[in-house]
């Protein structure tokens, strides 16, 4: 390729002046700096495909996120999807990435699906990463090996069905993906979106679920932009650290990021939009509690994708490195059985429910749950990009902390991945207390929590990402 310099029209004698020389000197750097650039986008090797499936349930369904609901689902607001894509370096490294319109990733369906996909499509269970936009208006999915059984035994079979449906087409989706893929080029961008707040309001009786517009946030809306050898493009990744909790009445509906991925495949025709959930845990969106405030706030959000794609790309090489790690984490002290009796005068009927369950599993096992064993992964490309993915309702701290300490790197944190097992709290969240640091365990029913996690969670999780991304 042939690169010409543009003209000078400075004369200002028949000898150069050393501002002309810095000129012509920074116009060469320049164009090698083109050269270079657009020589390594022409030599991509990557080939890359997705697909997309619709997974809103075809008759009413309990909904979960909301431990007050009362009745099944009543209607369909819209759609909910699971996307994929699929990634190939063209050096034998393959990664799939699939996202979810979901409230959760039980850890049973993640490695089911997993193992399937490696066994039928050649993608290593370990670079198979499953993330979910935690809305709140989506079906209860529950794994059949799930270890709580005194709830209504109609919620649990519904839920098992829709999850055995549910992973028979992630395996297909991963499939189609492939078939649709493509010689590509991979780009990563940013921008900011700010309707996102955190939620932990601190009063004089502890923390409360309020808008606090001090606490901490993470505005950054990463994007992962990928075009075929023409230039088309094909796929968008884009990511936000908020709560899809816009909503929560009983009708079907992805929440803000089910309207944000519409907007955007609406303004890109035939593009595959994916939204990837970062650590939330701690944040609400702001407003809420209406349609008009979803529509409005994936509005926003899709047009923060869209400011994105107008800043100068990074291109994303090769080789693409895909790690996961089994992270053991702990509880603190479990409660005696002494304890726990003396909680069942409660009058609060989700604390008596859980002290029950408790009860019986001490009477049953002889013990309590001591630890958890979940999973933290990382996808990296090249010196380009890397990709954390965190599991559980992760708080704030995390992204912000990983940022900072690999401030050398492009690095996208997203929570909410194959296995959404509690809420994980940082040390601070942790030593605050509330109900996101250990308040909520009482309400999960995929996992029997005794209590809060030990207080060095935060150091287990980010030390097993500091190992997978040593060089």
């Amino acid at each position: 390729m042939i690169i010409a310099l543009p003209a000078t029209r400075i004369q200002a004698s028949s000898e150069e002046t050393p501002a002309m020389k810095r000129f012509q000197q920074t116009m060469i750097v320049c164009a090698i700096l083109l050269f270079t650039t657009t020589h390594a986008i022409a030599e991509s090797n990557w080939k890359v495909g997705s697909d997309f499936a619709v997974i809103t349930p075809q008759k009413p369904m309990w909904m979960a996120g909301y431990a007050a609901r009362n009745k099944p689902s009543e209607g369909v607001a819209s759609d909910l999807h699971a996307k994929a894509v699929v990634l190939d370096d063209g050096n034998k490294n393959k990664a799939a990435i699939i996202t979810l319109d979901l409230i959760s990733v039980p850890r049973g369906l993640r490695d089911r699906v997993a193992n399937l996909i490696e066994k039928h499509h050649g993608v290593p269970a370990d670079a198979v990463m499953l993330n979910c936009s935690h809305t709140h208006c989506g079906p209860v999915v529950r794994s059949p090996e799930a270890t709580i059984t005194d709830i209504d035994s109609e919620k649990v079979s519904q839920a098992v069905e829709y999850s055995r449906t549910l992973e028979k087409t992630l395996v297909k989706l991963v499939g189609g993906a492939i078939e649709n893929s493509v010689p590509s080029t991979l780009t990563y961008h940013r921008a900011r979106a700010a309707f996102a707040m955190n939620r932990r309001l601190p009063t004089a009786n502890g923390f409360r679920n309020s808008p606090n517009p001090e606490g901490p946030v993470d505005h950054d809306v990463p994007v992962l932009k990928i075009t075929d050898v023409d230039g088309k493009l094909t796929t968008i990744l884009f990511g936000y650290a908020c709560h899809n909790t816009t909503l929560g009445f009983y009708e079907f509906c992805g929440d803000y990021a089910g309207f944000a991925q519409t907007e955007i495949e609406r303004a890109h025709p035939g593009v595959v939009a994916m939204f990837v959930m970062g650590c939330g845990g701690d944040q609400n969106p702001y407003p809420r509690r209406t349609l008009d405030l979803a529509i409005t706030h994936g509005k926003t959000l899709a047009t923060s994708v869209e400011a994105a794609l107008q800043t100068p790309a990074i291109s994303v090489s090769g080789p693409l490195q895909a790690k996961l790690e089994h992270v053991e984490v702990t509880y603190a002290a479990p409660p005696t059985k002494e304890e726990l009796e003396s909680r069942l005068s409660t009058s609060n009927k989700y604390i008596k429910r859980h002290t029950t369950r408790l009860l019986k599993q001490l009477e049953k096992e002889g013990k309590l749950r001591t630890s958890y064993t979940t999973l933290v992964q990382t996808f990296q490309f090249g010196d380009d990009l890397t990709l954390i993915a965190l599991p559980g309702e992760t708080v704030i701290d995390y992204s912000l902390r990983l940022k900072h300490e690999f401030s050398d790197r492009n690095v996208w944190v997203a929570g909410y991945s194959n296995d959404v097992f509690a809420y994980v709290p940082s040390k601070r969240v942790l030593n605050e207390g509330g109900y996101e640091g250990g308040g909520a365990l009482i309400y999960f029913t995929t996992v029997l929590h005794p209590g809060p996690f030990a207080e060095d969670i935060e150091e287990r999780i980010i030390n097993s990402v500091h190992r997978q991304l040593e060089k």
